[in-house]
């Protein structure tokens, strides 16, 4: 495989690397971020909770990368462009307040969300008390005149039933810095008697990390993640109504089977080919119910029906099959459209690492000339 590393972190430090996202500016250079975690070694805040992340910017296509700042209490966050400017939008740090900030630079200098006329959205509680807002690097969705992006509030902050999905959103010509521009809808928490009777029954199911687009038909979704284990590779659809005031979920069609859906993806829409794509880990042995040591281009006309058509990422360390579900993860991967081509960023335990899950590397790759895949 072949790949730039955008930041490399010794497995000695006991921290690790996390939600990485990326975009290309105006000026054509492009934007890499990732925050770090792993308590309780890496960099924390007053409250004693993850919060710190790095920025990147590369002006070579991605070969090469330099860290030109970095951003306390910003969390999870992802990185999109709006008229003119970056903005940067997540949580305050693990468990937080819902903030974005914006940069007039390229990234190298950020407004700080000191209150709400400066960016500090939706407040968190206390250290650990509710709201506890999460989130994951997903798409901003612009849609019909407003912005869309999918949060959850976790009462008590820990997975399982009690991540609450909700979305917030703002018109798309209002000061993205001002809290009363913005929508929060209700929250609604997984119940467990949704879960089929023919599936095994999970542990502490829940869903997350939710991804808001734009059904064929028009109608806005919220596709997330669906944390079932022992169950694998199914996602759950919410719907968002009212422009994004009410969200809504029905369990007798809201499941679907989506390969990867018990970990994070990305789903985009390709004006050029009127086909839905996503990046997933999609699980090939259910015994690794986690198993994040693959990633493929999986591709859909309806966001419902779902086939794999390119495996993109694998191990090649030469592990047995079961040391590489145990250690590899090529995992939370963020992209973009780049023309003719889809970039990716992607938070990488690899060769070294202790565990799939605790990343030692953000790496940066190329997929050209995708549409001849589809």
């Amino acid at each position: 495989m072949t790949w730039s590393e955008v930041k490399y972190q010794p497995e000695l430090s006991k921290t690790y690397l996390g939600s990485p996202s990326i975009l290309r500016l105006p000026d054509g250079a492009l934007l890499a971020s990732h925050d770090y975690f792993g308590l309780p070694n890496c960099p924390k805040n007053h409250e004693n909770e993850e919060s710190l992340t790095s920025i990147y910017r590369s002006e070579d296509e991605g070969d090469t990368w330099s860290n030109i700042t970095h951003i306390m209490n910003c969390y999870w966050s992802s990185l999109f462009a709006h008229r003119g400017s970056v903005y940067i939008f997540g949580v305050s740090q693990q468990y937080g307040s819902i903030v974005i900030r914006r940069s007039d630079d390229g990234g190298f200098t950020w407004t700080h969300p000191a209150d709400s006329s400066s960016g500090l959205l939706f407040p968190g509680g206390a250290f650990r008390q509710a709201p506890n807002y999460h989130c994951a690097p997903m798409p901003v969705l612009e849609h019909d005149g407003r912005l869309y992006k999918a949060f959850e509030d976790a009462d008590p902050p820990r997975h399982g039933p009690s991540f609450h999905s909700c979305v917030v959103s703002a018109p798309v010509d209002a000061n993205l810095l001002e809290a009363a521009n913005w929508t929060i809808s209700n929250k609604i928490p997984f119940d467990p008697a949704w879960i089929p009777a023919e599936w095994d029954a999970p542990e502490r199911p829940c869903w997350l990390e939710g991804n808001v687009v734009v059904s064929p038909s028009g109608e806005l979704w919220n596709i997330l993640r669906l944390n079932a284990k022992p169950m694998v590779n199914r996602a759950a659809i919410v719907n968002v109504l009212d422009g994004g005031r009410r969200i809504a979920f029905e369990p007798g069609g809201g499941f679907i089977d989506f390969p990867g859906g018990g970990s994070k993806f990305t789903i985009r829409y390709d004006d050029a080919t009127g086909k839905y794509l996503a990046l997933v880990n999609n699980v090939t042995n259910r015994a690794w119910h986690s198993q994040r040591n693959i990633l493929s281009l999986s591709i859909s006309e309806d966001l419902i029906n779902w086939r794999i058509v390119r495996r993109l990422m694998a191990d090649r360390s030469g592990l047995t099959p079961e040391d590489s579900a145990r250690l590899t993860g090529f995992q939370y991967v963020d992209w973009q459209f780049d023309g003719d081509d889809i970039m990716y960023l992607v938070r990488t335990a690899y060769r070294g690492a202790i565990r799939y899950h605790d990343s030692n590397r953000i790496i940066f790759r190329k997929l050209r000339d995708f549409r001849a895949l589809l």
